[in-house]
């Protein structure tokens, strides 16, 4: 699943806060659409109902979907680990990311809801993670 720019990061951030800081696989690009790319279980995205902004790539009939990976180590610019993988099995988890996702994608009242939780949206600052 994809969000692009700063949305993107947002949720990425949104997602490390709300996991303790390992929310699980996030690939970033720093170019084009400057993408985040939340790496799912297989098939976990499909018949959900996710906010505008959500790019979905799941396999259908005659439908093909690449999501881009970088290396684990080294230069794979323009791709980097926003989060990298931390066991072979572990995923972001879809129904927590739907939720971030709808809270801070949606118009309000999603974005009331962070206010309920106290997420303030100012605080979720978008930095640079690339090393």
């Amino acid at each position: 699943m994809r969000v692009d720019a700063d949305d993107g990061r947002r949720l990425a951030d949104m997602l490390e806060a709300l996991c303790g800081g390992e929310p699980g696989p996030v690939v970033s690009e720093a170019n084009g659409r400057r993408g985040m790319y939340f790496l799912l279980p297989p098939g976990s995205t499909a018949h959900r109902s996710w906010p505008p902004g959500v790019q979905r790539f799941n396999s259908a009939r005659n439908t093909v979907s690449y999501v881009p990976v970088p290396a684990l180590s080294g230069r794979t610019w323009p791709l980097s680990w926003y989060f990298p993988p931390t066991a072979r099995d572990r995923f972001v988890h879809p129904l927590l990311l739907l939720n971030a996702s709808i809270a801070l994608l949606s118009e309000p009242p999603g974005r009331d809801v962070l206010e309920t939780i106290g997420f303030r949206l100012s605080t979720l600052d978008v930095h640079d993670r690339d090393s």
